[in-house]
């Protein structure tokens, strides 16, 4: 079994403790243990999960049977930690956002590559089973050539949320809703109809929270491949309902909210795939199935196990990156940005 270790104890733990839970029952996976900075977080981790922390990170990265660390801190800890990880030979499966910008998550990937460590990124909405029959669609061709691929996150997040010390602060998340929280779906719709080519965006922020972060943008998508489309995310739509793909082609079209999806192919009748329609959008942000993280923890244990590349290897977090960074810079702007 391959040997996990968690670094960062906070609110990401739940759905990757819950996952390695089950795939230690299925004999592929067992936790090492974890580590936080904090005491509190650490005897907190403990008492939850029944679970061994260690009094530091070089201690962790040290214990007997280790192979992959889960890189679960906010966000600008994430470099370092990994840099740490990868020269000790652990393997890597690192929280979205890779890092706060995509200079340091490039240098994260150059990391793990010099290293010669294997390295996944948190995009568990890739492994819903919707999402994996909407990507299969599109690479077969089954919606012809696409015309039009838009996303819509209007979710809600309430004062306890910002409670947090630094939540929705640049200092420490590096971004707003679109860094922290659309960031999975506006992969997941670059994952399945391929990358920008220009966008134009609005960015602001509502004045809701004390934050100096924005909880509200909106933006013209060009696609590489010639589709159109837009970005509607915010973070101020109480009470926050589920999120949205929706793509056409010459072929058909599809339209996936949270984990259920509708696929309409010319000459064929409509095919559902059926999912839970809530997920975190709401004022719970881990209120979804920790199903997918299972499928993806997985999917990197076999990675390391067959030596090879994950399905979702670190550099492919690098897209949506470069994409909030241009509509970031659009906004500021006032002008449409190439990528």
């Amino acid at each position: 079994m391959i040997g996990i270790g968690v670094v960062g104890l906070g609110m990401a733990t739940k759905p990757h403790m819950l996952a390695i839970r089950d795939l230690r029952a299925a004999g592929v996976a067992r936790l090492v243990g974890g580590f936080a900075p904090g005491d509190a977080r650490r005897q907190a981790f403990a008492t939850q999960w029944d679970a061994p922390v260690f009094g530091s990170l070089d201690a962790l990265l040290a214990a007997p049977g280790l192979d992959l660390v889960l890189v679960l801190t906010p966000p600008g800890a994430h470099l370092p930690v990994a840099r740490a990880a990868a020269a000790a030979g652990k393997h890597l499966l690192v929280e979205k956002p890779l890092e706060r910008t995509a200079a340091e998550g490039a240098a994260l990937v150059q990391a793990a590559r010099e290293a010669g460590v294997v390295l996944g990124v948190v995009f568990q909405h890739r492994f819903r089973p919707a999402a994996l029959r909407l990507k299969q669609a599109v690479a077969g061709g089954e919606l012809g050539t696409l015309l039009s691929c838009s996303a819509s996150i209007r979710w809600w997040r309430d004062a306890a949320y910002f409670a947090q010390p630094g939540r929705g602060m640049r200092a420490r998340d590096g971004g707003g809703v679109l860094l922290t929280q659309a960031i999975h779906t506006l992969d997941l719709l670059l994952h399945i109809a391929g990358p920008l080519s220009r966008v134009g965006a609005l960015a602001r922020t509502s004045g809701l929270r004390a934050i100096d972060t924005e909880d509200m943008a909106a933006a013209a998508l060009q696609f590489a491949n010639g589709a159109i489309g837009v970005l509607d995310a915010t973070t101020v739509a109480e009470p926050g309902y589920p999120e949205r793909i929706e793509i056409a082609g010459t072929g058909g079209s599809a339209s996936l909210v949270a984990e259920r999806l509708e696929l309409h192919v010319k000459g064929r009748d409509a095919e559902i795939v059926e999912g839970a329609m809530e997920g975190g959008g709401g004022a719970d942000p881990m209120a979804f199935d920790h199903g997918p993280h299972r499928t993806m923890i997985a999917e990197v244990c076999a990675a390391i196990t067959e030596r090879r590349t994950p399905m979702n290897d670190g550099a492919t977090g690098l897209p949506v990156l470069h994409a909030i960074e241009a509509i970031l810079r659009s906004a500021e702007l006032g002008a449409f940005v190439d990528l």
